[in-house]
């Protein structure tokens, strides 16, 4: 969701919750109704699709859904803000599986994101367990009134609109909200409790089980050219999966289930790991979705976190402060890279750039005022969101040529980069920096000279050779482009989601590395790791790694 201070995180709000002033009167002359407002909600328009992790199932109407209360989950699956919210949903449904039913409603940004089957991949990778409307062409969010991802909005059962909130949300916040209100529904009898019965729309149409890939939904992987040495962060198996160069595997860390723990390579436990960085024979993980920095020591095979706490930091860091990594909250780190005495940090949630100390002593800020946008200027303010300082919009990728590090700013669909001399400013490679209006919501598949080059939320980037490599994720390419005036090339992809080497197509690559002029693509939504050699035409093929199971 963009940044939105105080003043208009309201009228956000007030925008977006247009739907409950309509009967205000009547909730007040209820006197023990527990909401201030309340507006009867029209049924579900005909013709969206509904789906969930298996493919699609049968529409639900409004009037199956009385006697539970139903949440409305406004998102779109490339948003940081919205995969915040999913946990705390996900703790919901537990504490209340007969009083509550969530609905996600998938209202794109990006093109790539309105398609059915995209928005399915992105329901099994984050483990969505409730029901998903494809609200493509955004028909409830127009009716509803929403402004901004996510969006929360609560039907309660008897089909009245009573309460909602834009951005992420808590547990704890929509906990009190439904122990505030089941008293008086409990006392007027009008919850009729139990599960959700759901059925296929189509048992044709069910999407084979994606555990039964040795990979699930790979999202990072770092090539080591002196050990001839491939990384794989596979992220929905909750695992780091090392093999040779030539995909020959050696050996995998991490128990494979969701949970936090350090320990040898049979006991450590990740959440859906992302991006890694190698130091001597350290190697280091963003354990993403346990809002952690693991760090992997590959002589004596044992796992240890340097930084974290292992909850989701909700309050920006102070730019000017430095604090000990393991006694601060981080924020979604999805992208590494190393550097001298440091280890750099794409964290996206609060749309920066850390930086920690490998001698495990401090983390800071290094760049980005914490507002979410694109734009240039200097490294960091003295306090959080303060202008006139560079912004980032969900990093998700870093390298680096030694003098800058390039950051794959995937929500503004833009390739940034941040001197490493914290004396200059941050620029922009390609993108949408020089907008005066639109920067997050400027994107295509463009390539040519810098100023006509659009992206799609790119994911990763990575510097060979001179040449920044980047994984333009939503529009299934890999590109080539000059740092030093920003022309752009595709060289494999075709711009349609698929998984063939001859005339090569991917799926959703969101990770890249390079080593003996080959690059490895972490190709997400093909569960594989494919390879493009640099010095034989760019052909594609495939990575086989030998011995691996899911």
């Amino acid at each position: 969701m963009p940044y939105l201070n105080r003043r208009n995180r309201l009228l956000a709000l007030t925008a977006g919750l247009a739907l409950l002033v309509g009967c205000a009167a009547e909730a007040q002359q209820m006197p023990d109704f527990p909401f201030a407002s309340r507006v009867n909600v029209q049924r579900f328009p005909d013709g969206l699709d509904w789906l969930d992790a298996d493919g699609p199932i049968r529409p639900v109407e409004l009037s199956e859904l009385r006697g539970r209360f139903v949440l409305l989950d406004f998102w779109t699956y490339c948003c940081i803000n919205c995969m915040h919210v999913l946990p705390e949903l996900k703790k919901l449904e537990k504490a209340y599986p007969d009083e509550l039913v969530v609905i996600g409603v998938h209202s794109a940004k990006f093109e790539n994101e309105q398609d059915t089957k995209n928005i399915t991949e992105a329901v099994a990778r984050y483990n969505i367990e409730h029901p998903v409307i494809n609200d493509s062409q955004m028909i409830l969010w127009k009716r509803f009134g929403v402004r901004s991802w996510p969006t929360l909005l609560l039907i309660d059962p008897e089909g009245y609109g009573v309460w909602g909130q834009p951005g992420e949300t808590t547990f704890e916040q929509l906990d009190k909200v439904l122990k505030k209100a089941l008293p008086y529904y409990r006392k007027h009898n009008l919850l009729k409790g139990g599960p959700l019965e759901l059925s296929r729309a189509d048992d044709a149409a069910r999407v084979t089980p994606a555990e039964e890939t040795p990979l699930r939904f790979p999202g990072k992987v770092l090539a080591d050219e002196a050990s001839r040495r491939l990384f794989i962060a596979d992220s929905n198996h909750n695992r780091i999966v090392v093999a040779r160069l030539d995909g020959t595997l050696i050996e995998t860390i991490g128990a494979g289930s969701i949970g936090l723990a350090d320990g040898d390579y049979r006991t450590a436990q990740f959440q859906q790991p992302q991006g890694m960085a190698l130091v001597d024979d350290m190697l280091y993980v963003a354990d993403t979705e346990n809002h952690l920095i693991r760090k992997v020591d590959l002589e004596n095979k044992q796992v240890t976190t340097v930084a974290g706490l292992g909850t989701q930091a909700r309050k920006p860091l102070p730019p000017s402060r430095a604090s000990n990594p393991l006694r601060i909250a981080l924020s979604s780190p999805w992208a590494l890279w190393p550097d001298g005495e440091y280890l750099y940090i794409a964290m996206a949630g609060p749309h920066q750039i850390w930086r920690m100390s490998l001698d495990g002593t401090s983390i800071s800020v290094y760049a980005g005022n914490g507002r979410e946008d694109i734009v240039d200027g200097p490294l960091v303010p003295r306090e959080p969101y303060q202008t006139g300082y560079s912004s980032f919009a969900q990093p998700s990728g870093l390298a680096s040529d030694g003098t800058w590090l390039y950051v794959a700013d995937s929500e503004g669909s833009s390739i940034r980069a941040v001197p490493l001399n914290s004396r200059a400013e941050v620029a922009t490679v390609v993108g949408t920096a020089d907008l005066p209006a639109a920067r997050l919501f400027t994107f295509g598949d463009v390539d040519g000279s810098r100023n006509s080059v659009r992206l799609q939320h790119p994911l990763g980037v990575v510097y060979d050779q001179g040449i920044l490599y980047v994984a333009d994720t939503y529009n299934n390419k890999i590109k080539a482009i000059d740092p030093t005036d920003g022309t752009t090339r595709t060289i494999a992809g075709t711009g349609k989601p698929g998984f063939a080497n001859d005339s090569p197509t991917f799926n959703e690559p969101a990770g890249l590395s390079a080593a003996a002029g080959k690059l490895y693509v972490a190709d997400t939504n093909n569960h594989a790791i494919r390879v493009i050699d640099l010095q034989a035409g760019n052909k594609v093929s495939t990575l086989r790694i030998t011995g691996l199971s899911p």
